[in-house]
């Protein structure tokens, strides 16, 4: 049985994974953590988990993370690098679904989080958990860093172009929408429905905190260091992440629907549809699977268009995170991840 601890239960990811985690019968929940909550049942605030969890939200400090074989931090940015060290020193492995240790430069974090890292020790134990890359590395960890939901998204759109090297990295382009819930479970006046319904809006185009990621990802599979121009846009949907990215073809490419699907033939989480297919958001809600497809618009230039789509809270997200987990206790990843998307 995996022992599971979930800090920052009240979230939108946190409750997301208690979600994916409360039919199995190997892992037990046994700490769900959240101040604001302290002594409130769960099933109280989401009435989706009745008759599935007795669990009461308690304080970090008086939760039994200690007693737990993994820990999930679905927490604000800067709250796991200063609760995780001392978890990790007692023995328990973490998975941080927050930014806080993605990123391996820690004057990189403070340039795009805008505070000092206080554990850099750890960034480089770190294990960046985008299983389709790092999926060894993966097994071993004590600490794995849960890619954002934009950057899982683009980055599995681009890795097979950029790892055969047959496109120009300096000219990479995305262009990427998102649900709400991919700004979390805030109040702020920008989210409410009286002001995102019936409008879509670009944000971060001087430059978003997940574009360092991005490159850091690339950066690992290329030959040579990537530029990437990435404009996110928020669209009034709940969930979903639809990612239109662009690159110019240097080298031979005479079958890019082969070059895909041959790159992720094993992956089980990552579905290349069929040539001329455009994927909708609605075909991943609920679902651990990033969808794409790949363009090439007209036989006469060197472009390719790359369309991706993930629910940005499962394989954005929890769905990821479990996957993550799975591979940290040596099952098979897929195992309590094969929900069918919700459609309609």
């Amino acid at each position: 049985m995996i022992r599971v601890g979930i800090v920052g239960g009240t979230g939108y990811t946190g409750v997301e994974v208690l979600r994916l985690l409360a039919g199995r019968s190997d892992v037990e929940v046994i700490a769900i953590t959240s101040r604001g909550a302290d002594g409130q049942r769960v099933d109280a605030r989401f009435p989706n988990l009745r008759g599935v969890t007795d669990l009461v939200f308690e304080t970090p400090a008086a939760a039994r993370l200690t007693e737990c074989d993994i820990v999930f931090f679905a927490t604000p940015n800067g709250t796991a690098m200063e609760q995780a060290p001392a978890l990790l020193e007692s023995g328990v492995r973490v998975v941080d679904v927050s930014a806080d240790f993605r990123l391996r430069d820690r004057t990189e974090y403070a340039h795009w989080y805008g505070r000092e890292h206080v554990a850099p020790e750890w960034l480089a134990q770190a294990v960046y958990g985008l299983p389709e890359v790092h999926r060894d590395a993966i097994r071993s960890a004590r600490l794995v860093a849960n890619p954002g939901c934009y950057p899982t998204t683009i980055q599995l759109g681009l890795l097979p172009l950029v790892e055969a090297g047959i496109v120009d990295p300096h000219r990479l382009v995305a262009s990427a929408v998102s649900g709400a819930t991919g700004a979390g479970r805030k109040e702020r006046a920008d989210l409410l429905l009286a002001e995102t319904a019936d409008s879509t809006r670009a944000y971060g185009a001087g430059g978003h905190r997940h574009l360092p990621e991005i490159r850091q990802g690339l950066n690992d599979v290329a030959a040579t260091p990537v530029e990437l121009s990435f404009v996110p846009h928020l669209v009034p949907q709940i969930r979903g992440i639809h990612a239109t990215l662009f690159a110019e073809l240097t080298g031979a490419a005479d079958d890019l629907q082969h070059l895909y699907e041959t790159r992720y033939a094993a992956e089980p989480f990552v579905d290349v549809l069929p040539p001329g297919s455009h994927p909708e958001t609605r075909s991943v809600r609920g679902a651990n699977v990033c969808r794409m497809a790949v363009h090439r618009p007209d036989s006469a230039t060197n472009r390719v268009i790359v369309l991706a789509v993930i629910d940005n809270l499962v394989k954005g997200a929890a769905g990821q995170a479990i996957q993550n987990m799975n591979l940290m206790c040596g099952l098979d990843e897929a195992t309590g991840l094969g929900h069918v998307a919700l459609l309609p």
